[in-house]
């Protein structure tokens, strides 16, 4: 298998910054905004993007949780072992404007799974969608992002790979594509 680089540790900075940047453009101060992140990956940059902004805004305390999207999801009962992971929401998304988090944007299933999962908390005023990677073309539901890291022209045989500093000591993104045969 072959790996093709399309963000370094440099640009996947600078790639977090813009869209904190744009966040800020459309949500101002968050006091009516929440940032939600989808377990397992979408964690890594909804707590990235708080934490930038944060340090943007010193002394304003910026909403930031995490949502398990397990048993929501439309294939759980098909998978052999099913591991659901944390959710943390300690605040109020009743009339908020929240901002759903992803990692990588693929079929859009997912995403599905998020907002179901996230009534469960309370109705919100909108909801946009932040995303690292937008993989196009691939959708099987007509879910779009509001905010896009990188988009990526793949096939369903190639995967993208997000590394995290702090579980694979570097970040990085990267498609898999896999040999022909």
């Amino acid at each position: 298998m072959q790996r093709r680089l399309l963000l370094d540790n440099t640009s996947f900075g600078i790639t977090i910054s813009r869209l904190c940047r744009q966040l800020i453009e459309n949500h101002n101060d968050f006091s009516d905004s929440v940032i939600i992140g989808l377990q397992p990956r979408g964690v890594f940059v909804a707590r990235r993007v708080h934490a930038e902004l944060s340090n943007l805004f010193p002394g304003k305390k910026i909403m930031c949780g995490d949502l398990d999207v397990t048993f929501h999801r439309d294939d759980f009962r098909r998978r052999e072992i099913v591991i659901p992971s944390a959710t943390k929401i300690d605040f109020q998304i009743e009339d908020k404007n929240v901002i759903l988090v992803d990692d990588v944007l693929y079929t859009g299933r997912t995403i599905r799974a998020g907002m179901d999962a996230m009534i469960d908390y309370g109705r919100p005023k909108k909801v946009e969608l932040l995303v690292l990677v937008d993989r196009r073309y691939s959708r099987h539901l007509p879910i779009a992002p509001d905010y896009i890291g990188i988009s990526v022209d793949t096939i369903t045989s190639e995967k993208v790979i997000v590394k995290w500093k702090e579980t694979d000591g570097e970040d990085e993104i990267q498609v898999e594509v896999r040999d022909k045969l």
